[in-house]
């Protein structure tokens, strides 16, 4: 029986062959890897993946395509909400220190989903995810453009980014209202060490009035903290690197 896309779940089902055999190219799943896909649905990108790979692990919360993905003999189904998947305890299920993560992720969560993830970050492999190219176009951002803020920020500091595919909208049944891209996601052996809840903190303030230099944001934040250190608030939040930003966390801890 045909399953029809529901639209609270944000399904748009991936049916381009040909962008299914580049995103795979793009993964290069070996066998024997440990792999998780997140929101397998129709199985377009998941048969090449198990394919190649031998076993994966799937996450999906359609209770309807969690059945469907259960009669196939080589992939575990976690039938649950993403944002509820504790990838760490995952990978020692697997038996293995660290995990691949890949998945056409729905976009009205993304952002939630990523930093979900960076919970996580020291039990993955790399990340290869498909997304809005608008959001990605914002992760891989570089500073003093329109696209840099918040994610940009927190992404950066603990991963190595890369915009791999571009996907048009005709590529999914049904087509959603804005073009989709690729992206890769390898974190970096050794990132700066700073608390991540203060990092993210500290940068949401700094984003909060980008028009704004950061004297009126961040500026203040610092003084209500006492800091004794010396940040150029003469800036606008768009305008400081991203090593910058980690280096005042650093100072602030």
């Amino acid at each position: 029986m045909k399953h029809i896309p529901r639209k609270r779940f944000g399904q748009h089902f991936l049916s381009d062959q040909g962008i299914i055999d580049a995103i795979v190219r793009a993964i290069a799943p070996a066998p024997g890897q440990p792999m998780v896909e997140i929101g397998p649905g129709l199985a377009a990108l998941t048969q090449p993946l198990v394919e190649r790979l031998g076993h994966l692990t799937v996450v999906e919360l359609d209770r309807d395509l969690a059945q469907r993905l259960r009669a196939h003999g080589q992939l575990d189904v976690i039938e649950s909400d993403v944002l509820k998947v504790d990838f760490t305890a995952v990978a020692a299920r697997l038996g293995v220190a660290k995990v691949r993560v890949v998945g056409n992720l729905p976009y009205n969560i993304s952002t939630p989903i990523l930093f979900h993830l960076l919970e996580h970050v020291q039990a993955i492999e790399d990340q290869h995810f498909m997304l809005q190219k608008e959001v990605i176009d914002r992760m891989v951002a570089a500073p003093a453009t329109a696209a840099y803020g918040r994610l940009s920020v927190m992404l950066q500091w603990r991963y190595a980014m890369e915009d791999v595919l571009f996907v048009p909208p005709e590529s999914f049944d049904p087509p959603p209202r804005v073009d989709s891209a690729v992206v890769r996601m390898v974190p970096r052996a050794e990132p700066a060490a700073v608390q991540p809840a203060l990092l993210e903190e500290l940068v949401q303030v700094a984003f909060s009035q980008r028009r704004k230099l950061l004297r009126h944001t961040l500026g203040r934040w610092l003084e209500a903290r006492q800091f004794a250190g010396t940040f150029d608030t003469q800036r606008r939040a768009e305008e400081v690197p991203v090593a910058d930003y980690v280096a005042l966390a650093q100072a602030c801890s």
